[in-house]
């Protein structure tokens, strides 16, 4: 059984799937309170509902988010002798990586569709008209590219270090210090996998740096910037690994 077969199997009774359902439905709950609080209707319909709850769960809910989704996907892997039988095994380190890097980036994904559902029926609630505008749908097939490399720091993170809060704590820490160097106006920011994320949540929505237009160029580069990173993360990651001598 090749490795991302085994990891699915592991994934019918993770609580994974926990997270996966109720972060976006909280996110975009809080995004509908607002609105109730302020009194005043979605001023810009879809496009207003959209903003409100994408926009913050960008800031660092989603990374942590993802943090939490990886330290549940590696946590059987550090409960007794797992770790040794995992490593000892016939599957090499670059698929044992990748398989579990993948599957996080997989519940990253859904966990982005399940937001999408939600802001769908946010929107009936508040009476707007028709389904989410295609542009969302397309802004939410870039997110889940940004996920990618956030998923595979959080995985690698989560198989280097026995902890469970850590690799969250870390990534709270680094959504922190990106959304500091967007606020600047600092571009670079994107160079980092938190920083990414928080970038492709804002396409269109005019906040920190964004101008309020989705143009390809945004999305071209999110898209290379994810593909770059994610390839180093991963490479990098094999490599600490093997040197570790983890494998015996």
């Amino acid at each position: 059984m090749n490795a991302l077969a085994s990891e699915l199997i592991k994934l019918k009774r993770s609580m994974g799937w926990v997270a996966v359902l109720l972060l976006p439905i909280l996110l975009v709950a809080v995004g509908a309170a607002n609105t109730v609080a302020s009194g005043e209707p979605l001023a810009d319909g879809w496009h207003t509902l959209w903003l409100r709850s994408m926009v913050f769960g960008g800031l660092f809910p989603l990374q942590i988010g993802v943090a939490v989704l990886a330290s549940l996907v590696w946590r059987v892997e550090h409960r007794g002798t797992n770790w040794n039988a995992l490593m000892s095994g016939p599957t090499s380190t670059w698929r044992i990586v990748t398989a579990k890097a993948a599957v996080v980036a997989g519940l990253s994904a859904a966990m982005q569709l399940i937001l999408l559902a939600a802001v769908q029926g946010a929107g009936w609630m508040f009476g707007l008209p028709g389904a989410v505008p295609a542009e969302y749908v397309g802004l939410s097939l870039v997110i889940m590219v940004a996920y990618v490399p956030v998923a595979v720091l959080q995985s690698s993170l989560s198989m280097l270090l026995r902890s469970f809060a850590a690799p969250v704590a870390v990534a709270l820490v680094g959504a922190g210090v990106s959304v500091v160097l967007l606020m600047a106006g600092l571009g670079v920011a994107i160079a980092s996998p938190y920083g990414l994320l928080t970038r492709a949540t804002q396409l269109g929505t005019g906040t920190f740096v964004d101008s309020g237009t989705v143009t390809p160029v945004d999305v071209i580069t999110i898209l290379l910037v994810a593909v770059l990173v994610t390839a180093g993360l991963l490479f990098a990651t094999v490599r600490l690994v093997d040197r570790r001598d983890t494998r015996t």
